[in-house]
């Protein structure tokens, strides 16, 4: 009987290893990292310097009106608020996207 539920185990075990690792999930959102400059109703051009740099940097930056974090695999609303600026952020937690709405 053991010698049955050893060659299961082996077999069960190069089934997993013939398949291909998945690829890392970087959690970049595709896109434009910033609006269109007629489309920046939140004024997110003035925060281009915050691509790139770690989600806490926004601890040191005063915004005036609603902000939203969107992070990798994050349910998010469909509604428009064009004041609003939304902070795209990848699986590493650094912001990669600044939009509107």
């Amino acid at each position: 009987m053991r010698p049955v539920l050893a060659a299961l185990a082996l077999s069960a075990l190069s089934a997993c290893a013939a398949t291909e690792p998945a690829a890392p999930q970087t959690g970049t959102p595709a896109g434009p990292a910033l609006p269109a400059p007629g489309a920046d109703t939140c004024g997110a051009t003035a925060r281009a310097g915050l691509i790139g740099q770690p989600a806490t940097a926004l601890e040191r930056v005063y915004i005036l009106g609603p902000v939203r974090l969107i992070r990798p695999n994050d349910a998010i609303t469909k509604d428009e608020l064009a004041g609003r600026i939304n902070f795209g952020l990848d699986a590493f937690d650094r912001i990669v996207t600044i939009s509107c709405g």
